[in-house]
């Protein structure tokens, strides 16, 4: 026998109220229902322009594997991204004040952040990048001794 009578249990469920964005988004659908299943058995909507300039089945190949990549990523993929975006936006924290500041501070973080997860991938574009601006800064040379000359 208990000594305590127990409550009698008189449970209700309530559903949340939507919020204005999640009524929003319901009535967007709604309205583009036909036209997405309309579109979805149309050739015409297969071969809409890649955002990349590639032709759509390479697009359509590009955006595939980089569906099937994040569903079934590497190991530590994701705690490596965040901090590579950590990074950035400590970047823009810390890059107050000028413009180019908000571009190089951020960028550069990031790149030694991706160059201490990825050194092998780092190098090589390092040796591509110091190449490449070998030759701008070569042909920009050229272009003042020209106009030193000229004069």
């Amino acid at each position: 026998l208990s000594l305590y009578s127990s409550p009698a249990r008189e449970t209700k469920y309530v559903e949340n109220p939507q919020t204005e964005l999640e009524e929003g988004v319901s009535r967007l659908r709604h309205h583009m229902e036909p036209y997405t299943a309309w579109c979805q058995g149309n050739e015409i909507c297969e071969e809409v322009s890649c955002p990349l300039g590639l032709t759509a089945a390479l697009c359509s190949d590009f955006f595939s594997e980089g569906y099937e990549f994040l569903q079934k990523p590497p190991a530590g993929f994701y705690p490596r991204l965040g901090v590579i975006g950590f990074a950035g936006i400590v970047g823009l924290f810390l890059a107050r004040g000028s413009k180019i500041k908000k571009l190089v501070y951020p960028a550069g973080l990031m790149g030694i952040g991706i160059s201490m997860y990825y050194p092998q991938q780092a190098v090589a574009v390092a040796k591509v990048a110091g190449a490449q601006l070998y030759d701008w800064s070569l042909q920009g040379y050229i272009a003042v001794e020209s106009l030193w000359k000229d004069n």
